[in-house]
């Protein structure tokens, strides 16, 4: 936190934020996925647009990205020209989207800030009580839990998979495999006796 710093290993900051923090973790995972969601119209607008011919084309760089000085720039040069009133408003687009994504980044980062502070001032009033809660049932019980369960998943799919190939194998019965044998058998003495060999 700021210039301090501080380690988590015995509590990690995960744990006290499931506990203690939920609300401002989901607030962050929404504000996370709008921010994820204004990245992927960004990316969109860019590969439709951006391309030879698109109206974004002349505000790409060498490596594929549109900075907003350069639609800024763009803007300027083609002014309110109606032979390049397509191209103002997809760039005029493309800046508002710029714009609500560097206000949501803004945000994410103000959020998250805001809950490493709440983290950090909640391990100073930890309890005893909280500590052992924590460590004992959210961490370690946790962690078995997961991990019988996980064994026991990996058991009932291999005696599953054991079940499987047993009923494949003995699905015939053995009357029935007996006299298949039997009809191959008198076919291939047949076919040997016909080629002239002696059985």
């Amino acid at each position: 936190m700021g210039k301090q710093k501080f380690k988590s290993d015995l509590i990690p900051s995960s744990l006290l934020i499931a506990r203690y923090l939920a609300p401002e973790q989901s607030t962050i995972d929404v504000l996370e996925g709008k921010l994820t969601s204004l990245e992927q119209q960004l990316d969109d607008l860019r590969e439709e647009q951006g391309g030879e011919g698109g109206l974004l084309e002349e505000v790409v760089d060498e490596k594929g990205k549109i900075a907003k000085r350069a639609i800024a720039a763009r803007l300027m040069e083609i002014g309110y020209d109606e032979e390049f009133a397509e191209e103002r408003k997809a760039l005029e687009d493309y800046a508002a989207l710029l714009d609500r994504h560097a206000n949501a980044k803004g945000q994410l980062k103000a959020a998250q800030e805001a809950l490493e502070a709440k983290v950090a001032a909640k391990y100073g009033e930890l309890s005893e009580a909280d500590v052992k809660r924590l460590v004992v049932d959210d961490k370690w019980l946790a962690q078995l839990s997961a991990g019988v369960q996980g064994e026991m998943d990996r058991v009932s799919q291999a005696l599953t998979a054991r079940i499987r190939q047993l009923a494949e194998r003995y699905a015939a019965p053995l009357p029935q495999l007996t006299a298949e044998v039997e009809a191959l058998s008198a076919r291939v003495e047949e076919h040997l006796r016909r080629m002239g060999a002696v059985v």
